[in-house]
């Protein structure tokens, strides 16, 4: 399947905002720059695009019939919470000599970590944004290097497979090639043996509000993470701290950014897909599961998955989201200091799942399962035999004891009620997603809201809670494990014999001319692919929503009036992984 085509014509709203729209193309609607942040305005408040999922550049340099005086282009996803279906999306051309354009974090709030990325990766401005800075590299990071000229010092060849090594076979390792000492470069009179790290980047200080009883005491920055148990891997919170109040937070990641998408764009289509394994490494399927649903929207007929590798990987996904929330359930009850005895009972029940991924796919976190038309390799009847009983036999009963020595427990309550609160408006504003909306009572899921796969087969419920807080979360999470174990025992009673997968396995996939944005609703939420193709072997761009990051959005605005100790609970019940949240 294409994306649909959106022409000028077809927009009930072209004229709302006079000089805003400027051409529309099958993929979206070209916008004025000048007019952008009064156009989202319009369509935010009246015709319901109320969510901003995904905000990305594109470098075109190079490409044909783009020139320097539109090189660069903004891509902004917006849906309708309310209504579902495909939403919209937004393009604004910038050129090479002026890549400069007004921020939307007045208009969209969860702008304001993908303008920061975007600014990082592209050198792209956003003007009147709060606090743009790079956010993924360090302040002497030399250049841009998503941009299609950026070059890194171990550069071989823009595209895979590389010559040296295949069909050639003659590698040299690039160490040799670059010596140690010249392997980076730095920006022009940068000296690095005069570099200064700048000052810790001060959050913005909320005060408390005028005529309060609050006692003043003296202000203090703390530094938690990035080496921390607490922070979930390599992640950094700035806390500006009032006593044991918290009055500012200030996120810093990029510890663990590799540039994922960098290498995304030199791999080929089918190259990228183990690399998809490595973002949220606990949930290999799902990610597997994205990024071909992007793919195959290039590929139309020829990307139609049979019936049966539907079925398989509706079952994976839904194992790994059964396996995500046990690890997330398990390590909450960790950051709130029952050590490791709830997070082996979860693990113990992951093991499990991770058996049946070993048995299909060879591996157990690393899946590298799906393929653009079907999946890898079929199941047998042993397979769906032990698979029967983990979700007949087992699981239920499991959930049921975490529901029994958990959810009324008086420390969990005490710690996660009323902790962490995210109203369902700040929720959509934020750009949240997963357990973290639907725990904002916001009845927001792609498996119903923009149904892909065979899900609409199924009959599930979508888990939400108007608690608002960490409570909230975890019982969201629980309610999910429920409602996969429901789809699971449809799907493993319906599965149809049949081949697995579209035509034979190639190494190169042809890929059509155009763009698409493919998504599912991972276990954190939405996890979106946007990539562009220009009819090559290589994605000319290739772009991660990721849920792990854009969630992150939220964590300042849940963090500001509650202790130290809270933000460590608040941080776990977002439920983050670094691989992801980097890239």
């Amino acid at each position: 399947m294409t994306e649909s085509v959106v022409t000028t014509s077809s927009l009930p709203f072209a004229d709302a905002v006079p000089g805003a729209v400027l051409d529309a193309d099958q993929w979206g609607i070209i916008v004025n720059p000048d007019k952008l942040v009064e156009l989202a305005q319009y369509l935010r408040d009246h015709e319901g695009f109320d969510y901003l999922s995904s905000l990305t550049a594109v470098d075109y340099l190079g490409f044909k019939d783009r020139t320097a005086d539109d090189r660069f282009e903004i891509v902004y996803h917006l849906f309708d919470t309310k209504k579902g279906g495909d939403g919209i999306v937004l393009k604004v051309r910038l050129p090479e000599s002026k890549p400069e354009v007004d921020s939307l974090v007045k208009v969209y709030p969860g702008a304001d970590l993908q303008e920061r990325e975007a600014y990082d990766l592209y050198g792209i401005k956003f003007k009147g944004h709060p606090r743009l800075r790079r956010i993924l590299l360090w302040e002497g990071f030399h250049g841009h290097p998503m941009r299609k000229d950026w070059k890194e010092p171990y550069y071989e060849a823009e595209h895979k497979p590389y010559k040296s090594r295949w069909p050639v076979g003659h590698y040299q390792w690039a160490e040799d090639r670059v010596p140690w000492g010249d392997n980076i470069n730095y920006p022009k009179g940068f000296d690095p043996d005069a570099f200064e790290p700048a000052p810790l980047p001060m959050p913005i200080i909320h005060e408390p509000p005028e005529g309060s009883d609050h006692i003043h005491t003296e202000r203090i920055v703390v530094n938690m993470g990035p080496q921390h148990p607490s922070t979930h891997g390599v992640f950094r919170m700035i806390v500006a701290l009032d006593g044991e109040t918290i009055v500012g937070l200030e996120p810093e990641v990029g510890y663990l950014h590799r540039n994922h998408e960098k290498l995304g764009e030199r791999n080929t289509w089918l190259g990228n897909i183990p690399f998809t394994d490595r973002l949220d490494y606990l949930s290999s399927m799902s990610n597997n599961f994205g990024y071909v649903l992007a793919v195959e929207k290039l590929l139309g007929d020829k990307g139609k998955p049979p019936e049966r590798a539907e079925y398989l990987r509706v079952i994976m996904a839904e194992f790994t989201r059964i396996v995500n929330h046990m690890w997330a359930i398990g390590f909450l009850l960790n950051d709130l200091g029952a050590f490791f005895t709830p997070a082996l009972y979860a693990i113990e029940e992951r093991e499990l799942i991770l058996d049946l991924f070993e048995a299909a796919a060879g591996s157990r976190m690393m899946c590298n399962y799906m393929r653009f038309g079907g999946v890898v390799r079929d199941v047998d009847e042993d397979w769906l035999r032990k698979a029967r009983d983990i979700v007949f036999n087992r699981l239920d009963r499991k959930v049921d004891e975490f529901d029994e020595y958990l959810t009324g427990n008086e420390i969990l309550m005490a710690r996660c009620v009323g902790v962490g609160l995210l109203s369902a408006e700040d929720a959509i504003a934020l750009s949240a997603c997963g357990p973290m909306l639907r725990a904002s009572g916001v009845p927001y899921d792609l498996r119903r809201a923009r149904p892909y796969s065979i899900y609409d087969r199924f009959e599930f419920d979508v888990v939400t809670d108007d608690g608002c807080d960490v409570y909230a979360r975890y019982k969201v999470r629980l309610g999910e494990i429920r409602q996969s174990i429901r789809i699971l025992k449809q799907a493993l009673d319906q599965i149809p014999e049949g081949p697995i997968m579209n035509g034979k396995p190639a190494y190169v996939t042809r890929v059509q001319k155009g763009e698409a944005y493919g998504a599912v609703e991972g276990p954190k939420g939405e996890l979106g692919f946007y990539v562009v193709s220009d009819g090559s072997d290589n994605p000319w761009r290739y772009h991660v929503r990721a849920p792990s990051y854009i969630n992150l959005n939220t964590l300042e605005h849940m963090t500001i009036g509650y202790k130290v100790a809270d933000s460590v609970v608040i941080l776990g019940a977002i439920d983050i992984v670094l691989g992801e949240t980097d890239r």
